[in-house]
C-alpha cells in the first residue's frame, strides 16, 4: 500500500474512533468552564485538562471560564459556540441542573452530549466559631420554632446546599417554603459571611472549608454522605436522626451536533484520563469521592436527578 493511501486510511479509521487511543492523535481539547475562576467546577475542569494531557490523550487544553446564572451562561456560550466541535469539553453538574430548574435559560442541557460522570462532593454544614449553637440539633430546633430565623448561607439557588436545607426542613416537620436562604456568588462571599457571623449555618464541599474548620474559625456539624467522609470525623445527617443524603455530583458534556463516533472516543478520552495518576492526585487533594458514569447510562441518571431536583425544588418554593 502506497505510503499516502495509508495514512488516509489511518486517518479514517481514526476519525471514525475505529483506533485505539494510542493509535490516534492526540486532541486540542477545548474546556468550557462554566464559573468562574477559584471554585469548584474550575479546580475539577483543569484537574481533568491536565489528567488529559498527563494521559497523553490530549496535547493541549485551553480553558474558557464563563460565570453566572448556576452555569446557565457557559452552558449557552457551549451549545452555541462549539456545534460539532469533538475536542469541546464543558464541565458541569448537579449545581447547573438547579440552575437550569430555576432560571429556565435560552438552551437545554439536552442540546448537548452526555459524556460521563467524574466525582461526587459532599457538603458540609458548618457554624461560625461564635455561634450561639453547638450541634445541627440546636440548629435544627430554632429551625422548628421560627424557619425564617434560621439564615442558610452558601451558593446559588438551587445549589446543592440550597436544596439539602430544604430537605433537612421537610424531614423534621418545618415549612421547607419558609427556610431563609441567602445564595453567594462565590465560595469567598459564603466564607467570608460565615466568619463574620452574618449567617446562621453554612454549608459547602469540604474542600472550600476544610482549611477553616482546622484553624478552629468554623464547626463542622453535619456531613451530607451516606456514611462519614474518609479521615473526616463529623457526623452524617443521617446519623442525627435526619433522613438526607445530597451529593454534588460534576461530570462533562460535549459539543451539540457531535456524531456517536466523536461521542464515544471523546468518552475513552476522558475515562482515561479519570485512569491516570495526576487525577488520583486530584482526588485525594480535593477530597472528591470518585463516582465514574458514563454512555446511557450516565444520561439516564441525570435525567432522573433532574426530575427529582425538580420535584423537592418545587415543593420548597423555589420554583
Amino acid at each position: 500500500m502506497r505510503r499516502d493511501t495509508f495514512l488516509k486510511s489511518l486517518a479514517a479509521l481514526a476519525a471514525a474512533g475505529a483506533l485505539p487511543l494510542s493509535a490516534r492523535a492526540a486532541a486540542n481539547v477545548k474546556m468550557m468552564i462554566p464559573a468562574n475562576p477559584g471554585g469548584g467546577w474550575d479546580t475539577t475542569g483543569r484537574a481533568l485538562g491536565k489528567a488529559l494531557t498527563d494521559a497523553k490523550v490530549a496535547d493541549t487544553v485551553a480553558y474558557d471560564n464563563k460565570g453566572g446564572a448556576a452555569g446557565a451562561l457557559g452552558l449557552a456560550q457551549f451549545v452555541n459556540g462549539s456545534k460539532g466541535d469533538p475536542n469541546a469539553l464543558m464541565v458541569m453538574g448537579s449545581v447547573m441542573l438547579g440552575g437550569i430548574i430555576t432560571g429556565k435559560p435560552p438552551v437545554k442541557l439536552e442540546q448537548a452530549t452526555p459524556i460521563a460522570r467524574m466525582t461526587t462532593e459532599y457538603n458540609v454544614f458548618v457554624l461560625p466559631s461564635n455561634s450561639p449553637f453547638k450541634t445541627m440539633k440546636d440548629v435544627v430546633e430554632q429551625l422548628k420554632k421560627d424557619p425564617g430565623s434560621v439564615k442558610w448561607g452558601g451558593g446559588s439557588r438551587g445549589s446543592t446546599e440550597h436544596i439539602a436545607a430544604a430537605m433537612i426542613a421537610q424531614k423534621v416537620g418545618a415549612d421547607p417554603s419558609k427556610i431563609n436562604y441567602v445564595a453567594f456568588r462565590g465560595g469567598g462571599e459564603a466564607t467570608a459571611a460565615i466568619l463574620g457571623g452574618n449567617v446562621t449555618i453554612g454549608g459547602s464541599g469540604y474542600s472550600e472549608f476544610a482549611e477553616y474548620i482546622a484553624a478552629g474559625k468554623m464547626k463542622p456539624i453535619a456531613v451530607t454522605s451516606a456514611q462519614r467522609l474518609p479521615g473526616i470525623n463529623v457526623p452524617t445527617l443521617k446519623e442525627q436522626g435526619i433522613d438526607v443524603e445530597i451529593g454534588n455530583w460534576r461530570g462533562v458534556y460535549g459539543a451539540p451536533g457531535i456524531s456517536a463516533e466523536q461521542r464515544k472516543a471523546l468518552t475513552e478520552m476522558v475515562l482515561a484520563a479519570l485512569k491516570s495518576s495526576s487525577w488520583a492526585e486530584s482526588l485525594k487533594k480535593n477530597d472528591w469521592t470518585p463516582a465514574v458514569l458514563s454512555g446511557d447510562a450516565f444520561s439516564k441518571f441525570v435525567d432522573d436527578d433532574f426530575a427529582s431536583l425538580r420535584a423537592i425544588m418545587a415543593k420548597s418554593g423555589m420554583v
